[in-house]
């Protein structure tokens, strides 16, 4: 089998593993035409070929979650392979690219919290302060408008809805998951108890409990989606671009936020507090792909200038936007 061929394969399978809920092998069998045993033998090859990784979730940013966004921007030398080591070992982070331009190198970090960005935020200026260059700068976006090709326009939570600390646990195991396998509610019971066990304040937690702590989240949409890490080169996407977008209209950034995260080529689309004031995550299959996509931008008439970043590799090679 060709190469094309496959990565086309590859893509109408993981396709089918972006839901709602979690994944029937069963159901994609029938979709696609392929037994479940032929649907796992294909995916733990794919996870041999390291095309993939594990099961994950994606979890909405929107209020009351909050969570924090945020860019770092390093100018590295490439005789410091330690800093990108230290790097990488941070938890939150979700993606390191290498780029032209000032800067060599950039990362997006998820924190849950303010807390959480100040520890962490200490420990990267830790790791600058022996860095070569000791350059770096935080971009932090003020509204997130799509993450993973999801768009938050209709994802808004129930202002409401209440989360407590099983919640925010579940959504830590679902998420972290080091596994091909989604975890069962039997075995998310097993680490949590495992772990109330440590804290006097903690009370063991039953199997029904954890069903319906999975149930609420799914339908606030504080799980947006189940899906699986893929490395986006080996099934076909040749092009990664980060993209800073300057409207002609100030005063319109919203509304042109909303109809560019419409548009498949943007996985992930952002405001932040600069003269570009869209940043954007663009990947493509083909290198040709972007200049058009450009162009349409320009089509539109509503946009002054674009400033882009080509990304010459992917240091975290794996992520789950979703496949059109």
């Amino acid at each position: 089998m060709n190469d094309i061929k496959s990565q086309k394969i590859n893509r109408i399978l993981l396709k089918q593993f972006n839901t709602k809920s979690k994944t029937d092998i069963k159901k994609i069998s029938s979709e696609i035409n392929l037994s479940p045993q032929t649907i796992k033998n294909r995916l733990n090859r794919l996870k041999e070929e390291k095309i993939i990784s594990t099961a994950t979730i994606n979890i909405n940013p929107n209020p009351p979650l909050n969570l924090k966004y945020v860019f770092l921007e390093i100018k590295t030398n490439p005789k410091e392979p330690q800093l990108v080591n230290n790097l990488i070992e941070i938890p939150q982070i979700r993606s390191l690219d290498g780029i032209f331009g000032e800067f060599s190198l950039i990362g997006l970090f998820i924190f849950r919290n303010l807390e959480e960005y100040h520890e962490v935020l200490s420990v990267i200026d830790g790791i600058m302060a022996r860095s070569y260059f000791k350059k770096y700068q935080i971009i932090e976006p003020i509204k997130v408008f799509k993450t993973n090709g999801i768009e938050l326009q209709n994802a808004l939570i129930n202002p409401n809805v209440k989360l407590d600390y099983i919640d925010y646990d579940i959504l830590s195991i679902l998420q972290e998951n080091y596994s091909l396998k989604y975890l069962s509610t039997y075995k998310i019971k097993a680490i949590l108890n495992e772990k109330y066990k440590r804290d006097p304040e903690r009370k063991e937690i039953s199997q029904p409990t954890i069903y319906n702590h999975i149930k609420k989240l799914e339908s606030e949409q504080i799980i947006l989606n189940y899906t699986i890490n893929f490395n986006p080169k080996k099934i076909g996407f040749k092009g990664k671009y980060i993209v800073r977008i300057k409207p002609k209209d100030p005063s319109r950034y919203n509304d042109l936020a909303i109809k560019l995260e419409k548009k498949k080529e943007i996985k992930d689309l952002f405001r932040i507090g600069e003269q570009y004031g869209l940043f954007a995550i663009v990947q493509v299959r083909e290198i040709e792909d972007y200049g058009k996509f450009i162009r349409e931008l320009y089509d539109t008439e509503e946009i002054e200038d674009t400033f882009t970043n080509f990304i010459l590799d992917s240091l975290i090679p794996y992520t789950n936007f979703i496949i059109h």
